[in-house]
């Protein structure tokens, strides 16, 4: 199965659950923040953005969203990639309201007229503070849209920006597409071309001084892993190793599948630059 249809299967059975209530009232008291490592914080707070958060990491793909109970913060962080539009995209992030700020969803199909969702903390009449998750069938060109980010999906990805057409591992389909239009592929991120292949973990056991080390701190770095006081730099240390389990449990690892040393599947996902 895709990662892509993953994505969209996780969000999909979330359909129907509804969040607390207290003294009558909707709480924002929901599941999504305490499965989150980091947006523990958030229960009880409009949970939009965290349950995107969520449903990546639970479809075993938290390097491809954000990790933010903000939307305008996740806004920045496809922006910052490059990886943001203004059209559809099949298990795309669609962010809504003024600089898409207010409200965040999943997109999972599109026509020429709408856009069809699943959102967390809305309702049926499409509130940006509901009451759980719902399924919406929303108007693809209306001014609440404010746009879609771009996940990296290994198998590639479906969406209707012209100018993205002819790009690697994407599909364009100006007028509609859904699920049934991504392509299949591994169900674990695969490294493209231009990407350090996995040098093999008993490399890193061997306390190796290697470009490639400088490489992966480097990218540990930018997706907020950093554990280092100095550098990174070209040989392999603690500071590596530590910053290397923040990335295994920010994929979703936990126990002795997050103690550092680096495996393939978290290595391929990294897609450290060829050094």
């Amino acid at each position: 199965m895709s990662v892509a249809q993953r994505v969209i299967d996780t969000a999909t059975a979330e359909i129907g659950y509804q969040e607390g209530r207290s003294g009558g009232h909707w709480n924002n008291k929901q599941k999504y923040s305490c499965e989150v490592p980091g947006l523990e914080w958030s229960n009880f707070q409009p949970y939009c953005s965290t349950f995107v958060s969520w449903v990546f990491r639970k479809a075993g793909a938290a390097s491809l969203a954000p990790v933010t109970a903000s939307c305008a913060e996740g806004v920045r962080w496809f922006e910052d990639r490059d990886r943001f539009t203004e059209y559809p995209v099949i298990g795309g992030v669609v962010y809504f309201g003024p600089g898409g700020g207010s409200h965040v969803g999943i997109c999972i199909a599109y026509t020429d007229s709408t856009i069809t969702t699943i959102e967390a903390n809305t309702n049926l009449s499409g509130s940006a503070e509901g009451d759980g998750v719902y399924r919406k069938s929303r108007p693809r060109h209306s001014d609440y849209v404010y746009g879609y980010g771009i996940p990296d999906f290994p198998e590639g990805v479906v969406l209707a920006d012209p100018e993205w057409r002819g790009k690697p591992r994407v599909i364009h389909f100006g007028h509609e597409a859904s699920a049934a239009d991504i392509p299949q592929g591994n169900s674990k991120p695969t490294p493209a071309p231009g990407y350090e292949p996995f040098p093999g973990a008993e490399f890193f056991r061997g306390e190796p001084e290697s470009p490639i080390i400088t490489a992966m701190g480097r990218r540990l770095v930018a997706e907020g892993c950093s554990m280092y006081e100095e550098g990174p730099g070209p040989k392999w240390s603690d500071a590596d190793r530590h910053s290397y389990a923040r990335w295994q449990r920010k994929l979703g690892y936990s126990g002795a599948d997050a103690d550092g040393w680096p495996g393939r599947a978290s290595w391929d996902a990294l897609r450290v630059p060829r050094s």
